[in-house]
């Protein structure tokens, strides 16, 4: 059975003519009978009753009627709903990032997605890069901006360099500056400082604690555990000093005081990643493009 005899049935059946049928169907009128004939013997049964001016409809094209009509509609349907999404007129992007990726980087690129693409929902999931990767890999995922380089190999991702960012003091106006007031400070200058610290598998907290071992001391904790809110809130709060990226410090506003790290500084490399053996949905690569372009 194939969907063109259906049409071409259904046709009929509205008109009640063969001749009238082809040409709402446009094509030739012996066509459209080879095609009905085809039908009925696959089917095994006449679908109408043919005499001079007279075309009615079967008990077996009656019941065959109701299901071509919805057959068709459901085509009509996936049709309709395919160019939607291929038009980006609907449709979802599942995205994650780290916390404090989306609270520096994601607003602006989130907005003018969503006004160019009202249709397309985003759904946003945050987590350390580490999580980011499983789930990328489990498919739960189309895109994750997560810091370079990867907690683990990954070799089905792939991942394209997005941007390399500084890393600032963020400290309480109404504390003593760290570092002994200098403009920069060093690492190695927050040894005598109290750290607000994120929670475990926060890319944020291995790197910062990676870099004071290497200038040869363990950071005091003055409180761990939290997000990036938490983590400025504490701070702002005056229970110690944190090193946060310079987007989210920027994005802060008031109530924190911004102290540069002395070169060589520090930095993370944020990058797009996607899975290697899946291609994005459009959508989803019409935001990377976004994410890329900015």
């Amino acid at each position: 059975m194939q969907f063109q005899q259906l049409q071409y049935f259904v046709a009929v059946a509205e008109t009640r003519h063969f001749t009238r049928a082809a040409d709402l169907v446009h094509v030739a009128q012996p066509s459209l009978s080879q095609q009905i004939k085809a039908l009925e013997r696959e089917l095994g049964a006449d679908l109408f009753l043919r005499a001079r001016g007279n075309i009615t409809l079967t008990d077996a094209g009656e019941a065959l009627l109701p299901l071509a009509r919805r057959i068709l509609a459901d085509a009509d349907t996936a049709r309709h709903e395919v160019q939607e999404l291929a038009q980006l007129r609907s449709g979802r992007v599942r995205l994650g990032a780290t916390p404090s990726v989306c609270t520096g980087l994601l607003p602006d690129v989130l907005r003018a997605f969503h006004d160019r693409y009202p249709g397309i929902r985003l759904l946003i999931e945050e987590g350390g890069s580490h999580d980011l990767v499983r789930e990328l890999a489990r498919g739960a995922l189309d895109l994750a901006l997560v810091v370079l380089p990867l907690p683990t190999p990954a070799p089905a991702l792939t991942t394209v360099e997005l941007l390399r960012e500084d890393l600032v003091v963020v400290s309480s106006p109404d504390a003593p500056r760290p570092g002994g007031g200098r403009r920069t400070v060093r690492v190695a200058d927050l040894e005598g400082e109290r750290l607000v610290m994120f929670r475990h598998g926060y890319d944020l907290r291995e790197l910062t604690v990676a870099a004071c071992r290497a200038e040869g001391f363990e950071p005091d904790f003055a409180v761990e555990g939290g997000e990036m809110d938490a983590v400025l809130g504490f701070v702002r709060a005056g229970l110690g000093v944190a090193v946060v990226p310079r987007m989210v410090a920027a994005r802060s506003g008031r109530g924190l005081r911004v102290t540069p790290l002395a070169r060589p500084g520090l930095h993370r490399t944020i990058a797009l990643a996607h899975r290697s053996d899946v291609a994005p949905p459009r959508a989803a690569r019409e935001l990377q493009r976004m994410l890329l372009e900015r």
